[in-house]
């Protein structure tokens, strides 16, 4: 694998040590929320190794870290004032099912451990993240090592598990739960984790109107845990401050990464309900050696602090409705199937065949091909194989950081427009 060696990073570009600039059509894999190069950060981090750079946070706790702690619960929606820190998206999905199995044990439901996610999912490459994971492709080279976590079917309206259309849809996919809850035996399930917006496996993918708020009604019946995978959707990436607002929904408990800190340092959080909290009459039984780390989360600070100076949950859902409306034209390219996502964060699932939806024979490696005739004109996306079932499908997802200007999308979406048009010409 060629890695190319980047020099210098500034607001939504990149320059290799060759001095190529490239602009950054992805935000990384969708977690330079606000851009590279940005000097309150740097400052924020320098400022804290200066103060105390490490502390172990089952002994001690610094002002970064009771700061942004702070920060995210008033980011948070009503009555999530807890927050328990890691240092990335797998771990806080991990703390996440282990916090919902924990408050299970303490308020005297023991038999509950069981955790339902959805195929088509993806929530992390550890052992545990990924047995939760539907991402086949991923999966398969582990599966005997994974732990037993039983899936239902995604919310996939492109390409619905059901037969359905959207004008027949009646919400099969998120009625599968209350038949995996009952053939579990709802007295054994803790939780059920899903994405709003399905990223690296799906390519933004929503799911349908009302999914969530059904989601929601079953767990309450049946006494689960609702988990939010929020790593790739949370801190403003959709155009409102977490994906499943957009479902006006409420979970029990949220997973964060990427966003929070905005690529700058390894930091990753699960946010507690006050419900859940509640239900703790011991502490959680769970930490590694960088958890709370105070320079990630000065960090963390300085990023939230950013995003809330310059606004930029607003300029996502501006921004992002101007995005989709210029994507509306690449369904003029013969390989474009579905266009989807929201604020800016998009997906570009591609077919060979528009009307039978017939996908690209895998060893075309259609995705991969635009994504490298993207970089050749100085464009970064981020890459998506195996968006049918782990094998066949392919997509990208363009999801710029929040801090793009309109013209700076626009020049994305040239430089896409270009690459794209090559790639059909040459399969």
């Amino acid at each position: 694998m060629n890695l190319h060696e980047m020099v210098k990073g500034e607001g939504v570009y990149l320059w290799s040590k060759d001095g190529e600039r490239f602009i950054d059509g992805s935000a990384g894999p969708i977690c330079v929320n606000i851009g590279h190069g940005v000097k309150e950060v740097a400052d924020a981090v320098h400022t804290q190794m200066k103060q105390v750079s490490y502390v172990h946070s089952s002994h001690f706790i610094t002002t970064s870290v009771s700061d942004c702690a702070k920060k995210i619960a008033k980011f948070a929606p009503d009555n999530f004032n807890h927050v328990y820190f890691c240092s990335g998206g797998s771990l806080a999905t991990e703390a996440a099912v282990k916090m919902a199995r924990q408050y299970y044990l303490q308020i005297g439901e023991p038999k509950r451990s069981r955790i339902i996610a959805r195929w088509q999912s993806y929530h992390g490459n550890t052992l545990g993240a990924l047995s939760m994971s539907g991402n086949m492709g991923r999966r398969r080279r582990y599966v005997p090592m994974l732990l037993d976590v039983p899936h239902i079917a995604p919310a996939y309206c492109y390409r619905c598990w059901f037969g359905k259309t959207r004008d027949t849809c009646d919400l099969e996919c998120a009625r599968a739960l209350d038949t995996q809850i009952r053939a579990e035996g709802p007295e054994y399930v803790a939780a059920f984790i899903a994405e709003p917006f399905v990223g690296a496996t799906l390519g933004a993918l929503p799911a349908a109107p009302g999914y969530f708020q059904l989601i929601r009604e079953i767990c309450d019946e049946h006494g689960v845990l609702f988990i939010s995978d929020e790593v790739m959707t949370g801190f403003g990436r959709t155009g409102k401050k977490w994906g499943l607002n957009h479902w006006e929904t409420v979970p029990d408990i949220i997973a964060t990464a990427k966003g929070l800190s905005g690529g700058y340092m390894p930091l990753g959080a699960t946010i507690a309900s006050d419900k859940v909290f509640d239900g703790f009459g011991e502490p959680f039984a769970h930490g590694h050696t960088y958890g709370s780390h105070p320079v990630a989360c000065a960090a963390g600070v300085a990023v939230l602090d950013y995003m809330n100076k310059h606004n930029l949950v607003e300029r996502s859902r501006v921004n992002g409705k101007y995005l989709h409306k210029k994507l509306e034209s690449f369904y003029d390219h013969p390989s474009v199937g579905d266009i989807r996502g929201s604020g800016l964060f998009a997906g570009i699932e591609f077919v060979k065949n528009k009307e039978t939806k017939e996908p690209f024979a895998p060893e075309t490696k259609f995705h991969r091909r635009v994504v490298d005739k993207c970089f050749d004109n100085g464009l970064l996306v981020y890459p998506g194989p195996g968006t049918i079932d782990g094998v066949r499908g392919d997509h990208i997802i363009v999801a710029p950081p929040l801090v793009a200007s309109k013209e700076e999308i626009d020049e994305i979406l040239g430089l896409l427009d270009k690459s794209l048009t090559e790639v059909e010409k040459e399969v």
